[in-house]
């Protein structure tokens, strides 16, 4: 299986752990990371590296980018922008439609993210979105049972 985690899902362990949302979250993120195998790999895309330079806080900056690795050349990258324009059309925010117009680009089986408004916005969209979008939680209790 092939896994996508937008950077809110990234980020979710270095956030406050005393919300039970955030932690939940968090623990989902890390058991999905720890169970990374043949069967089990992540993308890595050019939006979470775009994504994660704008981050003000330098430290996490730093950790994101080592989990990230060397930057890879975004395949199709003229393709990539349009569908997430495309995307931006279907009420998508502009790093939420990168970050699934990347999933889509490699293939990917599903998009984990904490953000309840990209879930929605994927459900509004429905098929014309073409990789599975969900929460961290619901995907992490998918793949990890």
């Amino acid at each position: 299986m092939l896994l996508y985690l937008d950077m809110c899902c990234i980020k979710q362990p270095f956030d406050d752990q005393s919300h039970p949302r955030i932690r939940l979250e968090s623990e989902a993120v890390l058991g999905l990371l720890a169970a990374e195998s043949d069967s089990l790999r992540f993308v890595r895309s050019a939006a979470l590296w775009l994504e994660n330079e704008q981050n003000p806080l330098p430290t996490r900056a730093a950790r994101v980018r080592r989990w990230l690795g060397t930057p890879q050349p975004i395949p199709e990258a003229t393709a990539v922008v349009s569908r997430a324009s495309d995307m931006i059309k279907l009420g998508l925010k502009s790093f939420d439609a990168l970050h699934v117009a990347s999933a889509e680009a490699v293939g990917a089986n599903a998009l984990a993210t904490c953000d309840d408004r990209l879930i929605a916005a994927a459900r509004r969209a429905g098929p014309l979105i073409s990789v599975r979008i969900l929460g961290v939680v619901e995907l992490a209790a998918e793949v990890l049972s």
